[in-house]
Order: structure tokens, then sequence, then C-alpha cells
């Protein structure tokens, strides 16, 4: 699933490859894609306008176009391809973004999970899925004293509590464990049980995890290329996600295996220790 780093990935190759380009026609293969299910208002409304601008929030792409935004959110396994003239679709290719100077943007996925929404210009704040998110995993946003007001009031174990997104976004199942991992908390330590050292060491390792998958380009798990075509490479930096049987890189126990609310979870028992 492309995470915070992947999707910014995105973002930056987009960028370098459509702002300034102006629609002519919007293909939708797949209406379930288009939340609400209209997709000729979708196509009709986009029509004429120009990509002006493409920002992140959390995992959610913002195209800023002259008179509206347009939301995307890849969810597992979407991704972007652009094409210089006009392509035929793909078995998986489900949008294609017709520009005036004859180049497309293709939207595919396999699972067919992502979806778009079209709201007014500057609106997209107030979208349900991008208001309730918690603030950017950056040093000036992401401040600790309210990361650690919201872990002391939750009885939650802190894994499941990071991927809620609202105490942080961005934090998807490999980020989390790699930054369980290098702030030494074991998945299911409840949230309120950190120490004040823990909760700084927490803080700064979602800043420094995040941030370094930002400047490799992501992390390259099965199908996962950035717009340009070029996989991530922050999977050979991973230390705990995907490292099952392998030593730990810090002590040399073994990484293992398990679930943690459901979804597979990477840590070293000697450095993670449950009980704190």
């Amino acid at each position: 699933m492309p995470e915070l780093p992947e999707v910014e990935t995105v973002r930056r190759g987009l960028e370098q490859l459509v702002i300034g380009k102006t629609i002519q026609s919007v293909s939708v293969y797949w209406d379930r894609m288009i939340e609400g299910g209209d997709k000729e208002k979708v196509a009709f409304e986009l029509v004429g306008q120009t990509v002006e601008a493409i920002q992140r929030r959390g995992k959610f792409l913002i195209f800023r176009y002259t008179a509206n935004d347009l939301i995307s959110h890849l969810r597992m396994e979407g991704k972007y391809e652009f094409f210089p003239q006009e392509t035929p679709p793909s078995k998986h290719t489900h949008v294609i973004f017709h520009f005036t100077d004859g180049s497309e943007l293709h939207y595919q996925d396999v699972r067919k999970f992502g979806r778009f929404a079209l709201v007014a210009k500057g609106k997209s704040a107030e979208y349900a899925g991008i208001a309730k998110l918690g603030p950017e995993p950056t040093n000036d946003q992401f401040l600790l004293g309210a990361f650690q007001q919201g872990l002391a009031k939750s009885k939650k174990a802190v894994k499941p509590l990071l991927l809620e997104q609202k105490l942080v976004t961005g934090l998807g199942n490999i980020y989390v464990d790699e930054a369980l991992w290098q702030a030494k908390i074991h998945p299911e330590r409840l949230a309120c049980t950190l120490t004040t050292d823990e909760s700084i060491a927490l803080h700064q390792a979602i800043i420094d995890v995040l941030g370094k998958a930002v400047i490799a380009g992501g992390t390259t798990i099965r199908t996962y290329h950035n717009a340009l075509g070029e996989a991530g490479t922050f999977q050979v930096a991973l230390h705990a996600y995907g490292q099952q049987g392998k030593p730990c890189s810090r002590c040399g126990t073994l990484i293992v295996k398990t679930k943690v609310a459901q979804r597979g979870t990477h840590f070293c028992p000697n450095c993670q220790k449950v009980e704190g």
C-alpha cells in the first residue's frame, strides 16, 4: 500500500509531468472510482481546466485545477502513468485524463480500491477523509506536546493508535514498524504507558523514518513505482518490516513477525520489550 513517502514521491513526479496542462476530456471506465458515481459530472466539470498545482495531505493527492480540487486516494495499489501521446488503456486502467496537447495521464489500479472526489476549489481541507487527519510528520507541524497528550489519553496499543492517522498522519504498516523499532517500543505497548523519554524518542523516530523514506523515494513492495516509473529504494534501509528471521541490525536478535490489530507486525523481541 502506498504510504506517505510513496504518495509524496508520486506527487513530485506528477508535478514534473502535468503542471500547466489543460484537460480536453476525461474517460472513466470504472464508475465506482468516482465518489458519488457521477462520472459525467466530473468529466464535464474538468474540461477546459488547467492543472495549477498538485499537493498532498496525508496519503491523499490533491490536484488543484482552475476551478476545482480533485482529491485522489491511491488506496492499496493505485498508481499513475503518463504518456506523451494517445495510448490505449491497459487492463487495469480505470481513468484517463486527456490533455489538450495530446498527452494523457492514466490512473491504474489492480484492485479498483482507489477513489476520486471532485470538490470546490480550496475546499479539499473540508473533505471528510482529510478533515479528520492529524498533523503532517514534520518538526513545524507535528508538535511533541500534543503528541504526548494524545498518547497519555489512549489505552490502545501504540501501533493501531498510530495507524488511525489522528495523532499524526501518513504512517502505514511499514513505517509504524520502522518507527517503533527505532524508538525501541513494542507495538503492543499501551500508548498511555510510554514514558516521557519513550514518547520523545517515538516522536523523533516518526519524523526521521518518514523523512528518510521521502528522500529515498519510498519503499518498493511488490508493485509500487512513482509517477515517473521509478522504484523507491528505502527497502534497503528497513530494519524491522519484512525482516523476520533476520538478525536485528542493532542487537543481533532475530526479528519476529506477529499480528497486531490484524496487521502483520515486525519487531525485535530484545530491543522492543512489551513490558517497557
